[in-house]
C-alpha cells in the first residue's frame, strides 16, 4: 500500500514525536486531540523539538519549515478519513482505546491502516472492535520518539501479510529499526524492562540502596544511559502501574504487580516529569 498521509491520535509527548518523525519524513500528518488547546500544545512542542536539532545542525531551517508545513491539527476524527494510517496514541486504557478504534473504523477510508502505539495491550482485543481485523497492528513507538530508532511491530491473530509488509517498509523509510513481537502482554520491551523497574523500586522501598545510588548502579556499573529510576519518571510513574497490572493479568502472574512505594506514588499524583514530582523533582 503507498502510505502518504499519516493521521496521529493524541498530541501528548508520544502523540507528536510521532508526527514529528513522519512529517520529518516527508510525510503528510493529521495529528487529532480531543481539545484544540491540545493539539496547539502538541504542534507547538514538536515546532521547540525541530528547532533543537536546527540549533544541533541536525536539520536545516527550511526543512524545519517544511515538515511544520505539512503537519495539520484537527479536533474530529472525520477529519482523518483521507490518511492512509492512522496512528492511536491515547492514554495506555483499554476500554479508551477500544472505542477509539470502533469510531476509527467508522471514519477510516476502506483500506486504511489501524495501528496502535500500545506498550502492554492486546492487538487482537483492539482489531476486534472494528470491521477490518485483517488491518490492525501494533506499531510501538519508544520515548523519545525521534531520538529512538526501534519500533515493535505486533501482528494481531488476523493482521494480514501486506499490512505487516507495509508496516515494515514505512518503518525503514523513517530510518529506524523493526522488532517484532507475538500479541502477548508487554511484548518484547516491557518483558523486558519493567521487571527491572519494578526490582528497583522495590530496591528502594526496601532500602537496599538510596535512590541516586541504584540509578547510578545501574549507569557506571551496566553501562545504561539512565538509571531505572529516572527512566520511570520519564515513562510516566502511572503508565509503568498500568503496564505492569496489564502484564500481570495478561501472564497471570502476580510477580509483575506493581510494588506498594509505585502504587502509592501514583495515588498522590507523582507521576514523574509530567507533573514535574516523582522518584525526583523537576
Amino acid at each position: 500500500m503507498n502510505i502518504t498521509t499519516i493521521g496521529v491520535i493524541g498530541s501528548g509527548q508520544m502523540g507528536s514525536g510521532i508526527a514529528q518523525v513522519f512529517a520529518v519524513a516527508g510525510y503528510n500528518v493529521i495529528m487529532h486531540d480531543v481539545e484544540a488547546s491540545r493539539v496547539e500544545k502538541g504542534k507547538s512542542s514538536i515546532e521547540k523539538s525541530l528547532t533543537k536539532f536546527v540549533e544541533k545542525g541536525k536539520l536545516s531551517p527550511a526543512d524545519r519549515d517544511a515538515a511544520m508545513s505539512r503537519l495539520t491539527g484537527v479536533t474530529s476524527l472525520e477529519s482523518l478519513k483521507t490518511a492512509d494510517l492512522i496512528i492511536e496514541a491515547a492514554t495506555e486504557d483499554l476500554n479508551l482505546k477500544l472505542k477509539i478504534f470502533s469510531a476509527l473504523d467508522e471514519f477510516a477510508k476502506p483500506g486504511a491502516i489501524l495501528a496502535s502505539n500500545t506498550s502492554s495491550l492486546p492487538i487482537t482485543t483492539l482489531a476486534q472492535s472494528t470491521n477490518r481485523p485483517e488491518q490492525v497492528i501494533g506499531m510501538h513507538f519508544m520515548n523519545p520518539v525521534p531520538l529512538m530508532k526501534g519500533v515493535e511491530v505486533i501482528r494481531g491473530i488476523q493482521t494480514d501479510d501486506a499490512t505487516a509488509q507495509t508496516i515494515s517498509t514505512l518503518i525503514a523509510k523513517l530510518g529506524k529499526s523493526e522488532v517484532r513481537s507475538r500479541d502477548v502482554a508487554g511484548f518484547v520491551a516491557n518483558r523486558i524492562l519493567m521487571p527491572m523497574i519494578r526490582e528497583a523500586i522495590l530496591a528502594l522501598e526496601q532500602q537496599v540502596s538510596s535512590r541516586d545510588h541504584i540509578d547510578r548502579c545501574m549507569v557506571d556499573c551496566c553501562n545504561f544511559p539512565l538509571g531505572p529510576l529516572a527512566l520511570a519518571d520519564m515513562i510516566g510513574l502511572d503508565t509503568c502501574a498500568s503496564i505492569m497490572n496489564v502484564m500481570a493479568d495478561g501472564l497471570g502472574s502476580e510477580y509483575y504487580k506493581p510494588p506498594k512505594l509505585l502504587t502509592q506514588m501514583v495515588a498522590e499524583g507523582k507521576l514523574g516529569k509530567k507533573t514535574k514530582k516523582g522518584f525526583y523533582d523537576y
